[in-house]
């Protein structure tokens, strides 16, 4: 078989010029994620020519305490200066307040920037900010005219939003409307760092490009998937943030519903993001909807004291920020169907929860058990099924559990394992998720955004369960606690052990 690689011929070679603004740029996400993920593009020649960075926030400083501040926070071991202060030449800041005089100046700053740098006008703007200042920062931009877009020579203007993307239908709705106000739909790029893990990019290609799996991707082959997203932190210093959201809006409406129809859409036409966000939509539109005598398909925790690695760890409740008598649920377990031709009634098992044993992302396909009339009297017990796991962290990898004989005279099946690991394939060619959102908004890929039908459609899924969970305050009906360090509360372990073999 060929051993040279087929490339999208697609892919731009030469990135446009362009100004990145970043709002919230004295915050941590700026520090820990955007400027490092920008400084490796750098590193790695993959940042445009020119281009230039400006942050903004009400914080007053100059460009140069701006520079000192983000190189004294960053996290490398190892820092070549010399290409850093290459870098940071291109750090500017602006302080701002949110009102229609500030943003006259922003717009006012950045023509004359352009000018400076010949970055064509060409403007991606961040908003690394709370959630309640998307729509005012949204409108100030319209209003400043740092929106438009009136022709090619007046460059191009894209807006990154974060997640969350709202915290419940309504919400999500006015929200795409003010933006839609003053940006087209081409113009939003709906952030989740998710779906920028190769593994998770790859998911699509291993399905459709390998004629060995997707006859099999079906009701007919596979017992059950599942989707896991465990976290062994706790909620830290964003239990403000937590207390309001909760696992189902912090997790299940962006990141697992994004892996739970990336493993279950169909072919697209071709591989296009319309294409790919149609077949997207078309899995959330058919969801098995909640109802409230369908409690059993969920169940909710709330991490207690307990302790992991030997340290006592404190309960939820006791975090800073947090009420002591919180119903704020850490942990959920989902059970879902897709009612359609390929999926009906195969159950998706959704989880997600902070403060567990350790940090875990995978995709679980576990294919059926095949009869067993054959080995049955020489071997006397069932046979385990094949499994598929897509995994993202810790490791980046595909792995492929099956039956071998081991040697010898007795017929004896164990288990094998094929393993394809990113980091040892590919040494240092993976981008970081936060360096690959950038640069498809730099090209214009909508990829890996979500589009505006399909957050208000995950929305509109979720809605019903968030109403039955919050509007029911009984403890034993909804709300088990765990001890923190354990894989969540007792009813849901059986399901959570037979995803992680634990």
């Amino acid at each position: 078989m060929p051993s040279h690689q087929i490339c999208d011929l697609r892919t731009a070679d030469v990135l446009e010029p362009c100004t990145i603004v970043i709002f919230g740029a004295s915050g941590d996400l700026t520090r820990r994620k955007l400027i490092p993920a920008l400084y490796s593009m750098f590193i790695q020649g993959r940042m445009p020519t020119p281009f230039t960075i400006v942050g903004c926030s009400r914080t007053d400083m100059n460009d140069e305490v701006f520079r000192e501040k983000l190189l004294a926070g960053y996290q490398k071991t190892e820092m070549d200066l010399t290409r850093w202060h290459e870098f940071a030449a291109d750090l500017h800041y602006r302080p701002i307040t949110y009102d229609t005089a500030s943003f006259q100046q922003l717009a006012r700053y950045l023509r004359q920037l352009d000018q400076e740098t010949q970055t064509k006008g060409n403007r991606i703007f961040d908003l690394s900010v709370p959630p309640r200042l998307y729509s005012i920062i949204a409108t100030l931009l319209g209003e400043a005219g740092l929106a438009e877009e009136q022709s090619h020579a007046n460059g191009w203007a894209r807006i990154i939003v974060e997640k969350p993307f709202g915290r419940d239908l309504q919400s999500a709705i006015e929200l795409n409307a003010t933006l839609h106000q003053y940006f087209r739909e081409e113009q939003i790029f709906r952030i989740d760092h998710y779906l920028a893990k190769e593994t998770v990019q790859n998911t699509l290609i291993f399905r459709f490009a390998n004629s060995i799996f997707e006859p099999l991707w079906n009701r007919n082959h596979i017992d059950f998937v599942g989707i896991v997203a465990a976290e062994e932190l706790g909620v830290g210093s964003r239990a403000g943030y937590y207390e309001t959201s909760g696992v189902l809006r912090d997790m299940f409406q962006n990141h697992l519903m994004q892996l739970l129809v990336l493993t279950a859409m169909e072919p697209p036409w071709n591989f296009t993001a319309d294409a790919v966000q149609d077949e997207k939509a078309k899995v959330i539109r058919s969801l098995r909807q909640f109802s409230s005598e369908q409690g059993s398909r969920i169940c909710l925790g709330q991490y207690s004291a307990g302790s992991n690695h030997g340290e006592p760890l404190i309960g939820y409740r006791s975090e800073q920020g947090v009420k002591p008598d919180s119903l704020t649920p850490t942990f959920a377990l989902m059970e879902v169907y897709i009612d359609n031709w390929r999926w009906h009634n195969v159950p998706f098992y959704l989880i997600s929860g902070k403060r567990l044993p350790r940090k875990e992302t995978k995709i679980v396909i576990q294919f059926k058990e095949v009869p067993t009339r054959l080995f049955r009297e020489v071997l006397g017990e069932t046979i385990h099924a094949n499994r598929l796991v897509i995994e993202t962290y810790p490791d980046e990898a595909i792995r492929l559990t099956f039956l071998t004989k081991t040697p010898g005279t007795s017929i004896c099946l164990h288990p094998m394992t094929m393993d394809f690991t990113y980091r040892e394939h590919y040494k240092g060619a993976t981008l970081d998720a936060y360096a690959r959102v950038l640069l498809d908004c730099m090209e214009g890929d909508h990829m890996l955004f979500w589009r505006e039908d399909g957050i208000e459609l995950s929305w509109a899924f979720l809605d019903p369960v968030l109403r039955e969970c919050e509007e029911c305050r009984s403890h034993d009906q909804h709300l088990h606690f765990y001890p923190a360090g354990t894989w969540g509360p007792e009813p849901a372990r059986k399901t959570v052990g037979m995803l992680l073999d634990d």
